[in-house]
């Protein structure tokens, strides 16, 4: 059987450069031949808090060009670029009831993963590669899945033209969501950026005001922004283990607001509900993404980053090679080296 060469988790926080089988399509599947891998903030969680080995490479934010059709695909797709939804779509039965309303994140016949981004090849359902021009840079296709999260939230909430967004965190969803509200029609951005780096990217991205968070200044520039009201909307994107953010996200959005939570909360958290309740907000959850409005949300992002409306370009600071992807993850998981969004690139491999 052919191999690769791919990286592991070894469970004690670092990265091995392993060689394993290479995924083979089975029918209608596609093999992809990975050209470029963002690392998402959940794996760097992983690379803290994983205690086991793992047996298949992880990342999920990947773009690459169609190698090999399974049995039932259209052979004309090889040489294809794309940007692959791996975690709904790209397995999905398209078949269940959660398929068939577009919510392929959540279908309960999944094919078996045989793997992510952190490798040479990843095997894919054909209807879960989504195909990008010669317009969109590879960096820019492996942004397509963080960007779809985005765009997921914004859709979700309904947000309306010319309303105040907040947008909680300026990591790589918050950045993506700042991009996201913007395009899509936001009047008023405000984001909360932690690092002066992270500030300065969230203004290119769109945000009219990027301030660090939990400070007066920044509370006082959203209610100066809307008379007093607070945010129309707010996109929490920081997550954690209190429910430190959660807090902030409710006092900061007005009465009868949305509260759209992204982030990750490891563990459990407690809340006091009242606030929310008196304020009438409602607090929505948003996974991943789907299809909203008849469109799904990476063919969205797609056309956005293919019409130039959203460039993410620049927030890709640092690439590495698959064999140096334990220096991506020190560098991504220390933010004094100014690192926004650290790719695996495999565009010369």
């Amino acid at each position: 059987m052919a191999t690769m060469t791919a990286a592991l988790f070894d469970g004690k926080g670092h990265m091995n450069v392993v060689e394993m089988d290479r995924p083979k399509p089975g029918p209608g599947d596609v093999l992809i031949r990975i050209r470029e891998t963002g690392i998402c903030g959940s794996d760097l969680i992983i690379y803290t808090d994983l205690t086991t080995p793992e047996k298949i490479p992880a990342g999920h934010e990947v773009a690459g060009e169609i190698a090999e059709a399974g049995p039932g695909v259209d052979a004309r797709r090889v040489g294809e670029r794309i940007a692959i939804e791996t975690i709904g779509h790209g397995l999905a039965c398209n078949d269940c009831w959660y398929c068939r309303m577009g919510q392929y994140t959540h279908c309960q016949n999944k094919a078996p993963d045989q793997g992510g981004g952190y490798a040479q090849y990843i095997s894919r359902r054909a209807f879960g590669c989504y195909p990008v021009t010669d317009r969109v840079s590879w960096e820019q296709a492996a942004l397509v899945e963080p960007l779809a999260v985005s765009i997921h939230a914004v859709r979700l909430g309904r947000m309306m033209g010319d309303e105040t967004v907040v947008v909680l965190g300026s990591g790589t969803i918050g950045l993506t969501a700042v991009a996201a509200a913007r395009a899509l029609g936001a009047g008023t951005v405000l984001a909360s950026a932690r690092h002066e780096h992270q500030a300065g990217m969230a203004k290119k991205l769109g945000a009219d005001v990027a301030l660090p968070p939990e400070s007066k200044e920044f509370h006082q520039a959203i209610l100066d922004a809307t008379d007093g009201r607070g945010a129309d909307m707010t996109l929490e994107t920081v997550g954690g283990k209190s429910d430190a953010i959660v807090k902030e996200a409710i006092e900061v959005t007005r009465k009868q607001g949305r509260i759209m939570t992204l982030g990750n909360f490891p563990v459990p958290v407690s809340l006091h509900w009242l606030d929310p309740l008196l304020k009438e907000q409602a607090i929505i959850f948003s996974a991943c993404y789907g299809i909203i409005d008849g469109r799904h949300d990476y063919e969205v992002a797609i056309d956005l980053m293919d019409s130039g409306k959203v460039d993410l370009g620049p927030m890709v600071t640092h690439h590495y090679p698959l064999t140096d992807i334990q220096k991506g993850f020190d560098t991504a998981y220390n933010k004094k080296t100014g690192s926004l969004k650290v790719h695996i690139d495999q565009q010369k491999d």
